[in-house]
């Protein structure tokens, strides 16, 4: 008995390392085997069978009444398992046409066939192992079998998986992009406001749960404030890069609102110029330029880019858009917004501040050509530092104003003229000049050389202090 199992084990190694381990590299498809190899393998087929028989049927002469069952069980199992190979042969020759030329779904077909067939040689070899559970020997020749079938099973099972990792992260990328795109589609909606008459509108959003908040609106301008001072810093850094005459370039940008406080105050602008940036604080001249530029029209609900009158006409409904679109939009980064809408209300709002804000000469200057200006005047926001340094601002004022327009009654906002009296009840100085309220030290008369940023008071009656500039009263 312990000969018949080594013989059969023999068999079934040689067998299945001929098969699997040997790629039929010469052969173009399956249909296209040759007559003569098929001959060799029904040849050698027949010449292991009968080597099976002959030792099989030695051992039923022994013992009559106990082993032709076991023969013939044994002899079903060996016909499936050539069965099994036969078919694997077959579906790895197919697995090996699929890689030239490269056809992904030919691919995927022959891999599942040669994966169930070395699984269900498995099974065969699991029930060879409890038909022949005595012999010790053949156990031990059937586990190197076993490991080679593992090892060459290994690598499909390992590709296998790595397509499941692959598929699963592109279902998540797709629900990702649809959200991003769900979310977009729905600020769009809120944003986009009716040219005449009222028209009707479905919105995807929820309704909304909370109500705008006082405190809400002081934190928003705290993030203003910082992004304000971001993007200045950015700016004065090119311009020293660039080797500018700060001073030069501080009088020059501030030009046109000098204007009008020199018809009024000629003194006193022309003592805040020598002061602000002979102290080497032009920081502070560019920030008082920039903001002017962004809160200009901060007073109407587009900004005046359009005739619009939802605030006045559907009033309630329109506090409520405003603050959906600030909840929407407040956790999205605007360089994807603008990706998927680059035209919406809060894109055009990008457009128009940033060709007020950069002068042609200051961004040739700074950057040797007009490009990005180029990209904005044909409806595209450039991936650049300095434009998404910009966007962080545009969005910070696009979320104030969104929530200005959602509180009733919605904040007024004032801002200090040039030569103006300093009162701490409504101005901080932008520089540290003493330590009570931000105002200036006893028996100094101080007053606005220039407004940095504007101030608010709010419906409960709080203020929030407009930042200036102070300079010292002759």
């Amino acid at each position: 008995m312990t000969s018949k199992v080594s013989n059969f084990s023999d068999l079934i190694q040689r067998v299945t390392a001929s098969c699997l381990l040997h790629p039929l590299s010469g052969v173009a498809r399956p249909d296209d085997i040759s007559v003569a190899d098929e001959e060799e393998d029904y040849q050698i087929e027949a010449e292991e069978e009968e080597e099976f028989k002959i030792n099989t049927n030695w051992e039923a002469t022994m013992n009559d009444a106990d082993h032709p069952p076991r023969v013939m069980e044994l002899e079903m199992l060996m016909g499936q398992v050539f069965d099994a190979v036969s078919v694997m042969k077959r579906a790895y020759v197919s697995l090996q046409e699929a890689h030239c030329p490269w056809d992904p779904d030919k691919m995927r077909v022959a891999d599942v066939a040669v994966v169930a067939e070395l699984r269900r040689l498995g099974l065969l070899r699991e029930r060879f192992r409890r038909s022949v559970g005595g012999g010790g020997g053949g156990d031990r020749r059937w586990g190197v079998g076993a490991a080679t079938l593992r090892e060459v099973v290994a690598p499909y099972e390992a590709a296998v998986e790595e397509l499941k990792r692959e598929v699963k992260a592109k279902h998540a990328e797709i629900e990702n992009l649809r959200e991003k795109l769900k979310t977009a589609t729905s600020f769009d909606r809120i944003s986009g406001k009716s040219k005449g008459k009222s028209k009707r509108r479905v919105s995807c959003t929820t309704q909304v749960a909370a109500a705008p908040a006082m405190e809400l609106f002081e934190a928003t301008m705290s993030l203003v404030n910082e992004a304000s001072k971001s993007f200045t810093s950015l700016l004065l850094s090119l311009m020293r890069s660039a080797h500018w005459d700060i001073a030069a370039a501080v009088r020059s940008i501030d030009a046109a609102s000098s204007t009008s406080a020199t018809m009024n105050n000629p003194t006193t602008t022309t003592m805040f110029m020598d002061s602000a940036v002979g102290a080497n604080h032009a920081k502070y001249a560019l920030e008082s330029y920039v903001s002017r530029k962004i809160y200009q029209g901060f007073d109407h609900e587009t900004f005046y880019m359009d005739g619009s009158l939802s605030s006045i006409l559907h009033p309630d409904q329109h506090r409520r858009d405003c603050f959906t679109q600030y909840r929407d939009m407040k956790a999205m980064d605007p360089v994807e917004l603008l990706s998927i809408l680059p035209t919406c209300s809060f894109g055009k709002f990008c457009f128009k501040k940033y060709l007020a804000i950069v002068h042609p000469k200051m961004e040739e200057s700074l950057f040797g050509d007009l490009e990005q200006r180029r990209q904005v005047l044909d409806s595209h926001h450039p991936r650049s530092q300095f434009y998404g340094e910009f966007l962080g601002l545009a969005k910070a004022v696009w979320l104030l104003h969104l929530l200005a327009f959602s509180l009733d009654p919605p904040p007024s906002h004032f801002e200090a003229s040039r030569g103006a009296e300093f009162h701490s009840q409504y101005m901080e100085s932008v520089v540290r000049i003493s330590g009570n309220n931000g105002g200036p030290k006893v028996g100094m008369s101080m007053v606005v050389g220039f407004p940095v940023s504007p101030g608010f008071k709010l419906g409960n009656g709080s203020i929030i202090k407009a930042r200036v500039y102070l300079v010292p009263k002759n």
